[in-house]
């Protein structure tokens, strides 16, 4: 039962002092003629989230959020008046030369020790946070056979294997129909490759061949790939030894009829699921969390309550030696000279701007500019535009030094803040977090979604006090607590901190994992199609 609360009083929220507007936080929104305790009084009806003008604001004038221009009043607004997309005029993108370099250097914070997780740990050095067969496809054409196997798997062998988590098929739409030689291939193919490497896997690496696609197993797994294990995945070529890949090709001459393709899958897997069922959890430190930052479905509330609330986590989980990466290219160009300036090193920072260089070129040849970006549902949540929503998407990166960029399907290999590049869509994001390696998923949300991940769990965070009441069997944290004055972003951010380490020990499920969400895996692929 959903205990009732009382309503508050009216609020707004002013992310700083020099701000010239501040957001409505009561739920429902606010009516005309409300006075707020500083006096001000409404002039519209103002929905939750949405921007009211703290002072009268001279058509042309600044409108100021987060101290930063989000835009330029196309008209005089009174204070009290609802403030909107319509009456804003959106500043022009920040040019990527003359950007501050490396200039914040913020004081060293003390370690953050002795916090653990029982994780699995990997041949590689790598740990996860799950134990979980995946099947890896080559080609879109096998799809269908897969998920038949798979949902054999799971009824007939799985219960026989009370240590693996889940049996998961790696579908995708790649594989054939592309050209596979041009320079751009080589971004989906290697996101493929490092997502069937993903630290929940354990090292097993099982793949579903068609037989005659573009994409051919052995492109995607090169010789010396897949980490050798023991014995039993090891080939002799003469005095050397590699890892054998183990295909099952739908198109060999052996397989007589649909079922006999299926039982090939299914007594493959069988000898994979034996492997991961002789693990067992041990206790690791915090430092090898692996974490994906992302928001989606997001509102105006979303940098003062959630992402706020995951930039504190993700300073607490630098400080504890772990891996974070933030990204969405498309949502945080705006705020890139906030980023340049935090980066540990001029080539970090270059290689940020090489990234917003590539987006702002992909604009320029679709003919589109990046107002693009906001969707219906941001506006509705009070977002006017890009600028705007860059700024409440950044605060997930906390205030930590960023110490490295990876382009799109890269893994990461250091430790840190790192500035994983991916565009902003959540299930092009999520699939690229899972290439770079990640074993645990942060996801906010203002409008709500019921995005999930079947590869990684998942925490899901709410912006509002109201979704998380409605949603309250799909959302993790209720960061909506931060806006009503009952917790303070370091409580919300402490919660998330000691929810992830339960997570990844397994100790606790989330809501996406308790309902077996999950959301199809969108390789990013900027080759040509033949």
């Amino acid at each position: 039962m959903i205990a009732e609360t009382l309503p508050l009083p009216p609020l707004c929220i002013s992310m700083d002092e020099r701000d010239n507007v501040a957001i409505v936080a009561n739920d429902g929104g606010l009516p005309a003629g409300t006075v707020f305790p500083s006096g001000l009084t409404l002039v519209d009806k103002v929905p939750q989230a949405h921007k009211v003008a703290l002072v009268d604001i001279p058509e042309g004038g600044e409108v100021r959020r987060y101290n930063v221009v989000i835009g330029y009043a196309l008209k005089a607004i009174p204070a009290g008046s609802w403030v909107h997309e319509r009456l804003l005029k959106m500043p022009a993108a920040r040019e990527l030369v003359g950007l501050p370099i490396a200039t914040v250097k913020p004081e060293p914070q003390p370690a953050l020790e002795g916090y653990t997780f029982e994780g699995y740990r990997n041949p590689d050095g790598s740990v996860g946070t799950r134990n979980i067969l995946a099947i890896t496809q080559t080609v879109q054409c096998v799809a269908g056979v897969t998920d038949f196997a798979v949902k054999r798997i799971k009824s007939e062998l799985l219960p026989r294997f009370p240590h693996v988590d889940d049996v998961v098929a790696l579908e995708h739409g790649y594989g054939c129909g592309v050209a596979i030689d041009a320079p751009d291939a080589i971004i989906p193919i290697r996101t493929l490759r490092n997502i069937s490497l993903n630290p929940n896997f354990g090292g097993e690496v099982m793949v579903v061949s068609l037989g005659c696609e573009k994409l051919q197993p052995e492109r995607l797994m090169p010789p010396g790939t897949i980490p050798l294990i023991d014995e039993r995945n090891v080939a002799d070529v003469g005095d050397s030894a590699e890892s054998k890949l183990d295909v099952v090709c739908l198109q060999d001459d052996a397989h007589v009829g649909f079922m006999s393709m299926v039982d090939s899958i299914m007594r493959q897997a069988e000898e994979h699921l034996e492997r991961l069922n002789a693990r067992r959890r041990e206790t690791v430190p915090a430092s090898e969390l692996v974490v994906g930052v992302q928001c989606g479905g997001s509102d105006a509330f979303s940098g003062v309550t959630a992402n706020p609330a995951v930039g504190f986590c993700t300073d607490l989980l630098v400080r504890a030696g772990a891996t974070v990466m933030f990204s969405e290219v498309t949502e945080v160009r705006d705020g890139i000279d906030q980023l340049t300036s935090r980066a540990t090193t001029p080539e970090v920072a270059d290689a940020m701007i090489r990234e917003m260089a590539w987006y702002d070129a992909y604009l320029d040849k679709g003919r589109v500019d990046r107002s693009a970006n906001t969707t219906p549902g941001n506006k509705k949540g009070g977002l006017s535009n890009i600028v705007e929503k860059a700024m409440g998407s950044i605060v997930k990166s906390g205030k930590s030094p960023i110490s490295g960029v990876i382009s799109p399907g890269e893994k990461v290999r250091q430790k840190g803040l790192i500035y994983a590049a991916t565009p902003a869509s959540d299930f092009i994001c999520g699939t690229l977090q899972l290439a770079a390696g990640m074993n645990l998923h942060v996801f906010t949300t203002g409008r709500g979604t019921p995005y999930g991940l079947a590869e990684v769990p998942v925490i899901k965070v709410a912006t509002r006090a109201d979704l998380a009441r409605r949603w309250h069997d799909l959302m993790d944290i209720n960061a909506g607590t931060i806006a009503t004055g009952e917790k303070t972003i370091a409580d919300v951010g402490w919660e998330m901190f000691q929810l992830m380490l339960d997570v990844a020990s397994g100790r606790r499920k989330t809501w996406a994992e308790h309902w077996k969400l999950h959301n199809a895996l969108v390789l990013f692929n900027p080759a040509p199609v033949t």
